[in-house]
């Protein structure tokens, strides 16, 4: 399974600032190994996150973003207590759901 995302969300007035960052190796699919052959893609291919139950963002992602990627985003109407979920999807099927409270 893969390693937990670190997650922070901080209310600040009638919004709250969410960061993630996800460990992830996003392979291309365009690097060579040592001996020359082609590692195969493998990256993040959706991201959603998900405010008391409700979605409240839906990204597609492709070979193109960095390794380990971080996300920040803003919510408006959430507040300390909240219940956060962020989950990804990547090409090869694998998922990573993890949650935090907003602060």
């Amino acid at each position: 399974m893969a390693d937990p995302m670190r997650i922070r969300a901080q209310a600040a007035g009638d919004k709250a600032t969410v960061r993630v960052l996800m460990a992830h190796e996003m392979e291309t699919g365009q690097r060579k190994d040592a001996e020359g052959k082609v590692i195969p893609a493998w990256f993040i291919q959706e991201v959603t996150a998900s405010l008391n139950g409700k979605q409240i963002l839906v990204a597609e992602w492709g070979p193109a973003v960095s390794k380990n990627p971080f996300l920040q985003f803003a919510v408006k109407g959430a507040k300390a207590g909240d219940k956060l979920s962020v989950s990804w999807k990547d090409n090869r099927g694998e998922t990573r759901t993890d949650e935090a409270t907003v602060s």
